[in-house]
């Protein structure tokens, strides 16, 4: 155990004490939690009662939703949502062609009629309720069950409780686990399907800096977008019809036009996605001395690909504009995770922490008994798993294909029909049916066959260096793959595949939605083929791994108990790691120090974004925006502090991803910008909060406004604002 959590032994100590979690600003709350933290919030300048920031029905909360991955809320009473733009990309990319590049000219709809269907599966999500069904979901489970047995009982309760709660329509319902599911809370939200595209600035505006300037600071982007939320006419969720209305939300958020001053108070309302502020040390030296450095390698490799065979203004590059910006995104933010990791003491502090922790545990014998073997077991069963990460990294290279994917997704899917609604794997019921056929829909603006093969050949590839235990013999024996790997007669097989495949047709995709078992072992597609002779192979697999779940879905609660408990005895909150759900986080306003002899002003200016034009993408500031600039016409929207309209700013706030395009609020919960990104030295904040270094960048209100009123003209949607000047 001593060796697993580490090691020598430190006695708990004042000192010790202060150098454990939690500091200033760190923290993504769950709003029934902010009373609790009513002194701090006091502190860092909120003039709200922290009680009214718990019903999610009222203001501000009520504001506030999800697009499922990104963050929103609602800035009218008409349904109009203010978010990122990209977090709107791929419905900006799925209206653009190579002569019609929405994504390089911007768009602007001057009327309802003038909106642009979003791409299909976008979403707007109102979250109205969200329940504890901890009790529920493990209550009565015994803690002699299988992994398998566990994991099993967990998803048949959490189908349960989410088919109860979705009986009333127009709702999406899930069971998050929180604390490594030592809780679980079931969420209500209403779905709204109908979302519209209503403004985007060209991406000269809403991508300035590109990836040269992501993560980084000082930072001058216009990442601000809108869409619509539409619903029928009696005020439901419906699908995309003409006939559909504006939904109006029962709150929305007042504009404030100025921006911010340095040392304000801040609170960011939105659904981060996921973080690991709570493994163990064992875990945090493998992620970051193997899986990133590893995993990173194929994602320079998908890059490349995609780029040599889509070039630039190619239709090609078009469909995968979306797909090329997720990936560089990933690239360098493993990058500054392995760089900060190497430069700082995170791995240190977390052994002290577990040092500290082993030591009360020393010195209290009942909590010594409710929780060291659950630690041992846990750290075991993190080395088994472990073992096999290089088997899985490039098993998962070798789904990349999107033809054999949807082939075996149309396969299970026809597999699960025949069982009873209650009893299908999640995401094969027929609440996944709309999403399912909205994903085949939305394959042909994001798939070319010549970048497609090109990457099919480089992942399979990669996956035949496994050791022929290792591989998935059904899938070896289909392809015609032997123990040594004959790349060109793989490539041969390839394009046999491609040239006789009709799944790259959509009336084709859609029909097999309801095709039964026996039409698919009698295709002759060979994705189809494929998918049928792998099936029961990779479902062992899938069994395998479902026992595992099941087995940390025990101890991993466990441990978090421990923690729990632990931070109980320092007199310290504790919040739940990040997993897609409602958190509130706040700061202030401010600057930072990068390295010795530098500091970062918490403000960028317009002056500052017309010094970095050069003309070509990506600093390729609209002329319309330069000529502004150089004749100082701020109009309204002045920052005298820096005599120029505040572009970007710093604050604070813990946020990771997910969080894109949450709305930044004042202290009377007035909206004031969105946030977008976070800085290179804060990258590792999935992972660790660093009060001196992490911190969230913003898109100010002001700039947004100026954007909207002198660039593109936008008077429609700020006259429908309400704006606070």
């Amino acid at each position: 155990m001593k060796k697993l959590l580490l090691s020598a032994a430190l006695p708990i100590t004042a000192l010790t004490i202060a150098a454990l979690p939690l500091t200033a600003d760190e923290g993504m709350w769950q709003p029934h939690q902010l009373p609790s933290l009513k002194t701090e919030l006091k502190n860092a300048g909120l003039k709200l009662n922290p009680e009214d920031l718990t019903d999610l029905t009222e203001f501000p909360m009520g504001a506030i939703v999800s697009l499922g991955g990104c963050s929103a809320a609602f800035l009218s009473p008409q349904g109009l949502v203010a978010t990122n733009h990209h977090c709107t990309y791929g419905s900006i990319q799925f209206n653009s062609t190579a002569e019609n590049n929405l994504i390089e000219k911007g768009f602007l709809a001057k009327s309802l009629q003038e909106e642009l269907k979003a791409a299909p599966g976008s979403r707007v999500y109102v979250t109205e309720q969200v329940t504890d069904v901890t009790d529920k979901v493990i209550g009565d489970l015994s803690a002699d069950l299988s992994g398998i047995d566990r994991y099993k009982a967990i998803e048949n309760s959490r189908k349960a409780l989410i088919a109860e709660c979705e009986a009333e329509d127009g709702y999406r319902c899930r069971v998050s686990a929180f604390h490594g599911g030592l809780e679980y809370f079931l969420i209500k939200q209403m779905e709204i399907k109908d979302v519209r595209l209503v403004y985007a600035p060209a991406g000269s505006i809403g991508k300035y800096g590109g990836d040269i300037d992501n993560w980084m600071w000082p930072r001058h982007t216009g990442d601000f977008s809108f869409y619509r939320a539409y619903v029928s006419k009696d005020g439901k969720p419906a699908d995309y019809s003409k006939d559909n209305v504006p939904y109006q939300p029962k709150h929305f958020l007042k504009v404030n036009a100025n921006g911010v001053e340095e040392g304000d108070f801040v609170m960011i309302a939105g659904y981060p996605g996921s973080t690991n502020r709570y493994r163990t040390s064992v875990e945090v030296k493998n992620q970051f001395e193997w899986y990133y450095p590893n995993f990173r390698k194929l994602v320079h490799s998908y890059i490349d690909i995609i780029e040599k065979n889509a070039p630039e203004g190619s239709d090609a590059r078009v469909k995968y504009a979306s797909t090329l910006a997720g990936l560089n995104n990933v690239e360098k933010n493993w990058g500054s995770m392995i760089e900060s990791y190497g430069k700082g003491d995170f791995l240190q502090r977390k052994l002290q922490l577990e040092s500290s922790l082993t030591n009360w545990l020393d010195t209290d014998k009942q909590m010594s008994k409710k929780h060291r073997s659950s630690i041992d077991a846990l750290n075991q069963l993190i080395l088994e798993d472990q073992k096999e990460q290089e088997k899985q990294m490039k098993l998962w290279a070798m789904g990349r294909d999107a033809l054999s994917s949807t082939a075996s997704n149309l396969y299970r899917l026809a597999l699960e029909k025949q069982k009873p609604d209650a009893e299908r794997e999640p995401g094969y019921q027929e609440r996944d049916m709309t999403r399912f056929k909205e994903g085949l829909k939305r394959f042909n603006r994001r798939w070319d066959e010549n970048v497609a093969k090109e990457l099919y050949k480089f992942f399979i590839a990669e996956y035949a260096t496994l050791a022929a235990e290792q591989r998935v013999k059904s899938f070896d024996t289909a392809m015609g793959i032997g123990s040594t790997f004959d790349a060109d007669k793989f490539a041969k097989k390839l394009d046999q595949m491609f040239a006789k495949t009709k799944l790259t047709d959509e009336k084709t995709r859609l029909d097999w939605m309801n095709k039964s078992v026996e039409d698919f072992k009698n295709s002759d597609d060979p994705f189809i083929q494929l998918a049928v002779a792998t099936h029961d192979e990779n479902f062992k697999r899938e069994l395998k791994d479902k026992q595992r779940s099941g087995q940390f879905q025990q101890l991993r609660p466990k441990y978090m108990a421990a923690m729990i408990d632990y931070y109980n005895f320092l007199g310290k909150p504790i919040y739940a790691d990040a997993n897609s759900t409602l958190r509130v986080t706040y700061g202030n306003v401010k600057g930072y120090s990068p390295q010795d002899g530098i500091y970062a002003t918490p403000f960028t200016s317009l002056e500052g974004l017309l010094a970095k034009h050069t003309g070509e993408d990506p600093f390729n500031s609209p002329e319309a925006q330069n000529r502004l600039i150089k004749a100082k016409k701020y109009g309204q929207y002045q920052d005298k502090n820096l005599d120029s309209v505040q572009v970007n700013y710093l604050t604070t706030v813990d946020i990771t991803g997910g969080n894109s395009g949450s709305s930044t609020l004042n202290d009377k919960a007035e909206f004031i910008g969105l946030v977008f990104d976070g800085n290179y030295e804060s990258i590792i904040g999935d992972w660790d909060y660093d009060p001196k270094l992490k911190r969230g960048i913003h898109v100010s209100s002001a700039y947004m406004l100026w954007v909207m009123e002198y660039i593109d003209n936008a008077h429609n949607l700020i006259e429908e604002m309400t704006i606070i000047r």
